[in-house]
């Protein structure tokens, strides 16, 4: 039997007025990676901080290596052998790999100056243990892709010499070649006799690499289980308390009016002759791998670039700025919500409004009781989770933010909708939500642009599929037609026959 390095148990948590945690147990063994499964709220970043040393637990006792401990802090967590990777990095951008790594507890010579040749030395080895064999230790973090990064942060977490890694969220902005080559990199340290609790919203990356689940629900322990033994839609019911029988709703049908017409849109070096159309109330999914173009012909749709050339017209009327966009009925929700979508330091109330100022203004004064309507039909039509919109949207799960997001763009009485990536880093219950809301707007006539990375969502969702591969559309695939298998094949550079 394997070495338990970590028993978490009969862990509480309350903050004023809410009960985060309520006598939740797990365990990690040596050489096990542990999927914490839970929907947004369940509690799983707050037991983690428990971990990390971030909150005290109200109640209950931690267990490292079967001895009792009281975690007092996050360095005396990191002393314990355990590290946290979060879903945003905790890297300095102008700072080289190396200085990251090895920041305030750097190797020095007998005066205390820096042992700059004993820095590097270390973040080879450790590099070279997470296969970033080609980065050197010099090289400024903001010089790497996003999948560079998250393996610069296991790295430093490896350098610890941690005995319990968790990882948050650690595949969310990366591609499918990228997350293969990460999850490859948690099975050799599981082999290393490492414990691995990983925290994340696609099943599928639970059943490759994980050994165990444990599912949180309502910030409650709920079971644990074999990965072996469960199927995803067990693991679904698990989180959240339900059957999701119907994960996608019914698709509607589309009236025969034409609403959109992309006409030879063109972007240097980045889109060539894109041809489509659409009529209102249909969902047209765009499908592709990373680079195919799929967020470039987001951006342009919605006037973005300066130097495209082509036509994109909304009920016959040219759109070919931003303003020109939002005024002709386009909404476009990106893919990058923190970055793009919100403004996080705003309140719920601030961010839904943000497009509309201009609108509900009179001589330069915004009418209160107006902005109030606003907001609280949409807090009450898409089931935002905030007890008052008053507070900071960052507060807010993946899932509520999300709807914010759409909030914002439906108070704008949109007539085309687009979407990238609307369910990225959210859980299953929020995805059907926001799936159910789409069918809704269509059932209202609006017609809706989505891309998206998962092609059971495209396939489950869209009246037709447009596939492109680096800038070019390579086919259009209706109904019953669009497979998994032919949407991979066009997407990957095949050509339709005619």
């Amino acid at each position: 039997m394997s070495t338990t390095l970590l028993e978490m148990k009969g862990i509480s948590k309350e903050f004023p007025g809410v009960k985060a945690l309520d006598d939740v147990s797990i365990h990690v063994h040596q050489s096990e990676i542990l999927a914490l499964l839970g929907e947004n709220g369940a509690g799983k970043s707050t037991l983690m901080k428990v971990l990390a040393g971030v909150h005290q637990p109200s109640n209950g006792q931690i267990y490292i290596n079967g001895e009792p401990v009281t975690i007092e802090g996050p360095k005396h967590s990191q002393n314990l052998g355990i590290s946290i990777i979060y879903q945003e990095f905790n890297l300095i951008p102008h700072m080289s790999v190396a200085e990251n790594i090895f920041i305030g507890r750097e190797p020095r010579k007998t005066k205390g100056i820096i042992d700059r040749k004993q820095v590097k030395l270390k973040t080879r080895k450790w590099l070279d243990r997470v296969g970033l064999t080609r980065v050197s230790p010099d090289t400024d973090i903001a010089e790497l892709s996003v999948a560079e990064q998250q393996l610069v942060e296991i790295a430093k977490a490896l350098s610890f010499n941690s005995k319990i890694i968790i990882m948050d969220e650690p595949t969310a902005a990366l591609n499918d070649e990228e997350t293969n080559t990460l999850l490859s990199i948690m099975k050799d340290l599981k082999h290393q006799g490492m414990g691995i609790i990983f925290i994340t919203h696609r099943l599928e990356e639970v059943q490759k690499v994980a050994d165990t689940i444990a599912v949180l629900r309502d910030g409650k322990y709920i079971g644990s289980a074999l990965v072996k033994n469960v199927t995803k839609d067990d693991m679904v019911t698990m989180m959240v308390g339900r059957e999701l029988t119907d994960l996608f709703p019914e698709k509607g049908v589309p009236s025969n009016d034409v609403i959109l017409e992309v006409k030879d849109v063109s972007v240097p070096d980045l889109l060539y002759q894109i041809n489509f159309s659409m009529k209102k109330g249909e969902i047209v999914g765009i499908a592709g791998l990373m680079g195919s173009g799929r967020t470039e012909l987001s951006k342009a749709i919605f006037g973005l670039y300066e130097n495209m050339s082509g036509a994109v017209k909304v009920d016959s009327k040219i759109v070919n700025s931003p303003r020109g966009a939002i005024d002709a009925g386009i909404a476009l929700v990106t893919d990058d919500r923190k970055q793009e979508g919100l403004v996080l330091g705003l309140s719920v109330y601030e961010n839904i409004l943000l497009p509309s100022f201009r609108k509900i203004s009179r001589f330069g004064v915004l009418q209160k009781k107006k902005k109030d309507e606003i907001v609280n039909r949409w807090v009450k039509e898409l089931k935002i989770k905030v007890h008052d919109p008053g507070v900071e949207v960052k507060t807010l799960s993946g899932g509520n933010q999300q709807k914010v997001v759409l909030g914002k763009w439906l108070q704008m009485n949109p007539k085309v909708l687009i979407l990238n990536e609307p369910t990225r880093g959210i859980d299953v219950g929020a995805k059907a939500e926001i799936y159910q809301i789409m069918k809704r707007l269509t059932d209202d006539g609006i017609s809706i642009i989505m891309m998206s990375s998962e092609m059971p969502e495209l396939l489950g969702l869209c009246n037709r599929i447009l596939v492109m591969n680096e800038g070019r559309m390579t086919a259009e695939l209706c109904g019953n037609e669009a497979t998994q298998e032919k949407i991979f094949y066009y997407a990957s550079g095949g050509v339709m026959n005619g």
